[in-house]
C-alpha cells in the first residue's frame, strides 16, 4: 500500500480531495490531505511546502499529487522527502527562476484560452465558474466548491520565484483533463514536453476532475503508485 499527499490547488483547501481521498483510503492506502495556509500576505511556497511536510509528518516513501496551482508546492515536497513518483494533475508546471504570476504569460496561456474559446464556442475562459471549473460536477458539489473558496495562495507566493534550480529527480507523471475550460488540453500537450520532457496522460472531466470523476482519478494515481519504479536508496 502506498501513502498519497494530494495537494490542493489555488482557492481550495484539502475538501476539494475528499472523494478521492476517501476512495483511496477503502482501498487500504494512506492519504494526506492537508489545509495549506490561507489569508497571509507573507506566506511563500516554502512556507506550503513546510505545511505539507509538517501534515506528514515522519519522512516516509509518498506519491506526491500537486493539482492546478499546487504543480508550484509539490515539487518542493517531493525534493524534500523519499519519494516514488510526482504526480501533477493539470498542474502549472514551473520553470527555474520562473515566478507563479510570470508563468501565465510564459507559457502562452491566453493565447491558448483563445484559440480554445474559438473551437468551443467561448466556453472555455467563461467569467462563469460553473461553466469554466465546475460543469461536469454534480450542482450540490460545486456549490459546496465555491463555498469553501479561500485565499490561497499569498501575494509573496505568487510574485517570488520559484525557489528550485531543476526539477526533483524523482520519477513524474502528468495527467491533464481533456474537458478542461480552464487550462486547455492543448497547452499541456505542447508544455509537458518542452519543461518536463514527458508526454501528458489524459482522462475525460472538468477542471474539477477529483470531484467530477473521483473513482477514475483514484484509479489514475494508484496506478501510478503501483508502477512506478522501486526506489534503492
Amino acid at each position: 500500500m502506498s501513502t498519497f499527499v494530494l495537494v490542493h490547488g489555488a482557492g481550495d483547501d484539502g475538501w476539494s480531495w475528499h472523494l478521492v481521498a476517501a476512495e483511496l483510503r477503502t482501498r487500504g492506502h494512506d492519504v494526506v490531505v492537508p489545509d495549506l495556509p490561507a489569508d497571509d500576505d507573507s506566506l511563500t511556497l516554502v512556507d506550503y511546502a513546510d505545511a505539507v511536510l509538517r501534515a506528514v509528518g515522519e519522512p516516509r516513501e509518498v506519491v506526491v499529487v500537486g493539482y492546478s496551482f499546487g504543480g508550484f508546492t509539490a515539487p518542493l515536497v517531493a525534493d524534500r522527502l523519499p519519494t516514488r513518483v510526482l504526480v501533477l494533475l493539470a498542474g502549472m508546471v514551473p520553470a527555474p527562476g520562473e515566478a507563479p504570476a510570470q508563468w501565465w504569460d510564459a507559457v502562452g496561456y491566453g493565447d491558448a484560452v483563445t484559440a480554445q474559446a474559438g473551437r468551443d464556442g467561448g466556453l472555455t475562459g467563461h467569467e462563469d465558474p460553473y461553466v469554466a471549473f465546475l460543469h461536469d460536477v454534480p450542482r450540490e458539489l460545486a456549490d459546496q466548491a465555491l463555498a469553501r473558496e479561500r485565499a490561497h495562495p499569498s501575494p509573496a507566493a505568487t510574485t517570488a520565484v520559484w525557489p528550485l534550480g531543476r526539477w526533483p529527480d524523482v520519477p513524474t507523471r502528468f495527467l491533464l483533463c481533456r474537458d478542461d475550460r480552464f487550462f486547455p488540453a492543448e497547452l499541456f500537450r505542447r508544455l509537458v514536453p518542452e519543461r518536463l520532457g514527458l508526454v501528458p496522460d489524459e482522462m475525460p472531466g472538468s477542471h474539477c476532475v477529483a470531484l467530477s470523476r473521483p473513482v477514475e482519478l483514484a484509479d489514475r494515481l494508484e496506478a501510478y503508485a503501483r508502477d512506478a519504479p522501486t526506489r534503492t536508496g
